[in-house]
């Protein structure tokens, strides 16, 4: 019998990782979903809330006994913030796996080219001269942030070109970082300004999942959708820029061009995301790095499960922000810090030990 060649048996092994991490990122991200839809602050018997979301989605099937109010609360508040959680953690962590593999960095995340500090200086904008208030998919807040951020990525790619005739990662790296000092001395000044508005830009920093119905899901599902084809589509090409730029020219890969086709992906998706739930750290750094240490090196596992991974763990902290310290709700900024922190300190370790 003749043995399978050697390049047919990886792809087989590569498909059915993929295909058993696919089927893992599924089953956690439902299972969430489940959890967070039965529980909440508000006193909603699980039962009765799993068959509203049942009624719903196959109408006439079986009676809540729900109020209006509480059906309304299961529909309107707990499941629109559920997806919103789970879009934006998907196209966090998607875009920290293209950074990572466009940067050759397992510390890189979404943020380092500016994006943070373009969309908080947007953001306090509007909020110091009161445009917005931050609610609604079309808030100047909202806008302002989402504008920043990318300005703040194009000013830090102009820089990097025009610093560095070779474009290396290293001179874009360095050019995000001046660029997001300027843009917080932007915002601390604005801010200072108007110390009347300082606790609201604090919290928008910290970021939030609260929504006001579904305008948010459906305004970010095309990019979800969007970012997560093209960037797997691209999987290849971040492999091939993982041997390094010189073996990824030799090998007829325009190293120039694919590396600014994935950061505008990745960024346009960040910037997003920033817009409607606010500066939400870690997502896109442990995330990626996790699915890394567990599924592979190859990116056409690490992008898809990364959105998988990354939707389910932001669900589950946000589960955690509402429910930790009901009436009261803990930032999701601050649940994801405490999770991803550790982590942060974890690599380093690892990375200094290697």
């Amino acid at each position: 019998m003749t043995a399978a060649p050697v390049g047919l048996v990886s792809r087989r092994q590569n498909r059915a990782s993929l295909a058993s991490w696919l089927l893992a990122g599924v089953g956690l991200v439902a299972a969430i979903t489940v959890v967070s839809v039965l529980i909440g602050p508000s006193s909603i018997p699980a039962g009765s809330a799993l068959r509203e979301v049942i009624d719903r989605l196959t109408p006439g099937t079986v009676d809540s006994e729900l109020s209006t109010i509480q059906k309304s609360i299961v529909w309107d508040i707990r499941f629109p913030r559920i997806l919103l959680g789970l879009l934006v953690g998907g196209l966090l962590a998607s875009s920290g796996a293209a950074y990572q593999g466009v940067f050759r960095n397992p510390l890189a995340d979404p943020y380092l080219l500016g994006i943070a500090a373009g969309a908080g200086f947007g953001a306090t904008l509007m909020i110091v001269t009161g445009l917005g208030d931050g609610q609604g998919i079309l808030d100047p807040v909202r806008i302002a942030a989402f504008a920043g951020a990318l300005v703040a990525v194009a000013l830090t790619y102009t820089v990097g070109v025009l610093g560095d005739r070779n474009r290396s990662t290293v001179s874009l790296i360095l050019a995000g970082v001046a660029v997001a000092s300027f843009f917080t001395a932007l915002q601390t000044f604005v801010q200072q300004a108007d110390s009347a508005t300082i606790s609201r830009v604090y919290l928008w920093i910290l970021g939030s999942l609260t929504t006001s119905g579904w305008s948010e899901v459906g305004a970010l599902a095309p990019y979800a959708a969007f970012t997560i084809v093209t960037l797997s589509m691209l999987s290849r090409q971040m492999d091939l820029l993982g041997v390094g730029d010189e073996e990824a020219t030799s090998l007829g890969l325009n190293v120039r061009r694919t590396r600014l086709a994935i950061i505008v992906i990745a960024s346009l998706a960040t910037a997003a995301a920033v817009a409607v739930s606010g500066l939400i750290a870690f997502v896109g750094l442990i995330i990626p790095h996790t699915v890394r240490l567990l599924a592979g090196s190859s990116y056409r596992v690490i992008v898809p499960v990364s959105f998988l991974f990354g939707a389910a763990f932001l669900m589950g902290c946000d589960l955690i922000a509402r429910n930790a310290m009901s009436p009261a709700e803990i930032p999701i900024g601050v649940v994801t810090a405490f999770f991803g922190a550790p982590f942060f300190i974890l690599i380093l370790r690892t990375t200094k030990m290697h």
